[in-house]
């Protein structure tokens, strides 16, 4: 690890670390880090210039000592990674991380500073607000890839960003590290704004502009691969949106149409719903009623593992329900689930146990097994529930 890059003060006393990844970027590393270091010199700041090199092999390391820059290796291949570990080895108080491929401007790092001066922890960078110059990104990105996966992240987490993958940002180091971020890939970006948001830290947004990088070679990210990525963070990181909502919506579409059906066919003009469209209606209320219940597990889990914030609402409605409510409740469906099989087995007898004609039977034994499911879900799901409750107390004493 290089000792050098600092400016205007020691170690001890760094107020900004000028952070950027690097994988083989020896065209316009030298570039930005002298931007960098112009920028610490003409403002007066106490800072370094630090660079996370990701296994580079075409001398970007001694490019950026070369430079000024202090230079920390990080084995583990990966945009998130190599800005893991630079966040952890940065020596500031306040760190601006932006990509060394020369599309972020390094100079103009002035409204980043004030903002973080003024409190706040978290300081995105805004390219549709600031200017995204001809060919500086693709229409893909632009018009698609950026807006989609954002606005997602609004409605998901509710967070106050209108960019959530502008690469130019700045941070409270001692804020970030409490966040524990982990992702490796380029899906770190989201998370860093995610777990922000969910732990209340104070956000802003900057205007900044971005230009064509002035590499010769094709850029590490991979649109599909990786808007992928980000899509399946966002997801996961949200179980509201990934089981919740829809599963709520599948159980009571399914649930309202099976009690319509269940007495008998329904004609809505020239179509006729019957036995048929009961059977896919109890598939959809099984699976529904499942969704919800992953829900449950993933906030109560993740609460557990420090990945997502504690659901106090939901703990204390569980324990107001409790184990033994839910078995008995879960005790009626099956009761009343075999209840059925046995109308839907005495149907079967009046018919001589032959081949059965007409739907009575079958619609009745729809309802069955849908009610002994149900049941049998509430109640492997209650017991679920108290394990993982059984892990938050701790062992006993």
């Amino acid at each position: 690890m290089d000792e050098g890059g600092m400016r205007h003060g020691a170690a001890s006393d760094l107020e900004l670390t000028i952070l950027m990844p690097c994988l083989d970027e020896a065209e316009t590393l030298g570039v930005c880090v002298a931007k960098a270091m112009g920028f610490l010199a003409r403002s007066g700041i106490a800072g370094e210039v630090l660079i996370a090199d990701n296994g580079s092999t075409d001398g970007s390391q001694a490019i950026a000592r070369a430079g000024g820059a202090r230079v920390v290796d990080v084995p583990e291949r990966g945009y998130g990674a190599a800005l893991i570990a630079g966040i952890r080895a940065a020596r500031g108080r306040y760190v601006i991380m932006g990509d060394s491929d020369d599309s972020y401007d390094f100079t103009t790092l002035d409204p980043f500073v004030a903002r973080l001066r003024a409190g706040d922890q978290l300081v995105m960078g805004n390219r549709f607000r600031g200017g995204i110059a001809p060919g500086a990104m693709p229409p893909l990105h632009r018009y698609l890839g950026n807006p989609v996966l954002s606005t997602l992240g609004r409605m998901f987490f509710s967070a106050p960003v209108g960019d959530f993958h502008c690469g130019l940002r700045g941070f409270e180091r001692a804020a970030m590290l409490a966040l524990d971020l982990r992702a490796p890939g380029m899906e770190f970006a989201s998370e860093m704004v995610v777990k922000a948001t969910l732990n209340g830290l104070r956000i802003a947004e900057v205007p900044t502009t971005l230009s064509p990088d002035g590499r010769s070679r094709p850029p590490h990210l991979r649109s599909w691969r990786d808007g992928w990525r980000h899509l399946r963070f966002l997801l996961v990181f949200c179980p509201r949106w990934l089981f919740l909502y829809p599963g709520a919506a599948l159980f009571t579409l399914g649930l309202a149409t099976m009690m319509t059906l269940l007495p008998g066919p329904l004609r809505v003009g020239g179509v006729v719903f019957d036995v048929h469209t009961l059977l896919y209606a109890a598939g959809a209320t099984v699976m529904g009623f499942q969704a919800v219940q992953f829900w449950a597990f993933a906030r109560i889990h993740g609460a557990l593992q420090g990945v997502v914030p504690a659901a106090p609402r939901l703990t204390a409605a569980l324990a107001r329900f409790g184990l033994e409510p839910a078995l008995i409740l879960a005790g009626v469906l099956v009761l009343g689930g075999l209840a059925l099989g046995g109308v839907a087995l005495a149907r079967w007898g009046a018919e001589g146990f032959g081949m059965l004609a007409g739907s009575g039977a079958m619609r009745v034994a729809i309802g069955s097994v849908t009610a002994m499911l149900l049941g049998l879900q509430l109640a492997f799901g209650a017991f679920f529930v108290a394990v993982l409750g059984m892990m938050r107390a701790g062992p006993s004493r």
